[in-house]
């Protein structure tokens, strides 16, 4: 700036007349004189500029570098939530093998208690064609009836506990991936 303020005064008379078009030492071109100004003007606009984008490239530096972190937390809190997520289908595939079995264990007792009740009622068929009178019949009625409802009560007591256990068992690996999940959700971080 101080250069065109020089050149401008030097190639205006005192008079205010305009510049002149001699090409002597005391006289210098305007046009040189206007790029030479607009070179400085540049160069101290650009001062300004580099003391801004100094910080912002710095600040924005920071932000990749904190851009780049975040992204590795969100990387491993996605492999988390993946390992998690097979643990809970791995708990679930056992819970339904430990249900699968056990269902064929019930079926196996309910089959074999249904075949002896089977075999107890064709038993006490045979009795009833060999009784003589009423009155024998109806005692032996009777002792078939209370046999068959305690033998009936004590199976499904058992039947009763064995589902009951049998839910227990299946429900454990669940139960241990929510308990997990709870631990894991209230740990601090």
């Amino acid at each position: 700036m101080h250069y065109l303020a020089v050149v401008l005064h030097r190639s205006m008379d005192f008079g205010g007349s305009a510049m002149t078009d001699e090409t002597d030492d005391s006289n210098v071109n305007f046009a040189d004189a206007a790029a030479h100004a607009a070179i400085e003007f540049g160069e101290a606009a650009a001062a300004p500029a580099q003391q801004l984008t100094g910080p912002a490239t710095a600040g924005f530096q920071q932000a990749r570098a904190r851009a780049g972190n975040g992204m590795e937390t969100v990387m491993k809190t996605a492999e988390d939530m993946i390992a998690f997520g097979q643990g809970n289908v791995e708990a679930l595939v056992k819970s339904g093998q430990i249900w699968a079995a056990g269902v064929q264990d019930l079926s196996k007792q309910l089959a074999a208690t249904v075949q002896a009740n089977l075999d107890e009622t064709m038993g006490s068929f045979k009795a009833f064609s060999g009784v003589k009178s009423v009155k024998d019949a109806i005692d032996l009625q009777a002792t078939f009836a209370r046999t068959a409802m305690e033998k009936a009560m004590a199976e499904t007591g058992r039947m009763t506990d064995a589902s009951l256990k049998l839910a227990e068992q299946a429900m454990a690996p669940i139960t241990a991936r929510v308990t997990l999940a709870v631990e894991t959700m209230v740990k601090p971080a």
